[in-house]
């Protein structure tokens, strides 16, 4: 008789934190074919250490061959039969990245897997639109966008759906295609109001597990009214009879 397979409970129990190393495993991670052992791929080692903790993976990390980055990318991998199995019966698979559909993430940790999901795959922008300063120089306006990126729609699709069950926003998907024998991709924006939205529903603890990076773009949108981000903070027009004034504060 052979061994029985063992692994954590906690990596199969939802919780808030696993929801996220959820969200991570979608987007960066990896399923082996052989049924045991899973991956997940970064070029940010802190996220690595977080996803570690999470799922108390004692493991080390290792260099990653391949990247598109100076600083090099890393991967843990660890074996979980148990958990393997989890993932699975949640939707996920191996070879997963044109394939991967909905996924049965609870509603209550939603948005702890959309957070691990933008972490994984997903961006914030922020910047200040000066564009039209030419006509006026008070038409300079913050920008906010939050994106979802998958090279599978249905996915992208499942995304928008749940999102906006749960949220009552609705983004807008963009197709890019990149040409013979490249991947399509699928992106999911959400801009300026609903992105304010979006992430104040994911950040909604100062100390949920996040990529501290992309929370930093996202802090300064994170409390206050809405109607005070249309210009950049310290925006002032002043007109007067010769023309307009722009002061920052």
């Amino acid at each position: 008789m052979g061994m029985r397979p063992r692994g954590p409970l906690h990596r199969r129990v939802w919780r808030p934190d696993l929801a996220y190393a959820v969200g991570l495993i979608a987007t960066d991670g990896n399923l082996s074919s052989s049924g045991c052992h899973i991956c997940l791929v970064s070029c940010d080692v802190g996220q690595l250490r977080t996803f570690a903790r999470i799922l108390d993976i004692a493991t080390h990390m290792a260099k990653h061959p391949g990247g598109h980055t100076k600083k090099g990318v890393f991967h843990i991998t660890f074996g979980d039969r148990l958990f393997h199995n989890w993932l699975m019966g949640i939707g996920l698979t191996p070879r997963k990245t044109h394939t991967i559909g909905a996924l049965a993430v609870p509603n209550e940790y939603f948005r702890d897997f959309l957070r691990g999901h933008l972490d994984g795959d997903g961006s914030i922008t922020a910047y200040v639109d000066r564009y039209c300063t030419k006509m006026k120089p008070k038409y300079v306006y913050q920008r906010l966008y939050v994106r979802f990126l998958s090279a599978s729609r249905p996915h992208v699709e499942w995304l928008r759906e749940r999102i906006t069950s749960l949220l009552g926003v609705d983004g807008y998907l963009i197709v890019e295609e990149r040409g013979i024998g490249r991947t399509t991709l699928h992106r999911l924006h959400f801009a300026k109001k609903d992105a304010i939205k979006l992430l104040r529903w994911m950040y909604y603890s100062p100390d949920v597990p996040c990529l501290a990076r992309k929370r930093a773009i996202a802090e300064p949108f994170l409390t206050g009214a809405v109607r005070d981000f249309r210009h950049p903070p310290g925006f002032e027009v002043r007109e007067t009879r010769e023309c307009y004034q722009m002061a920052a504060g």
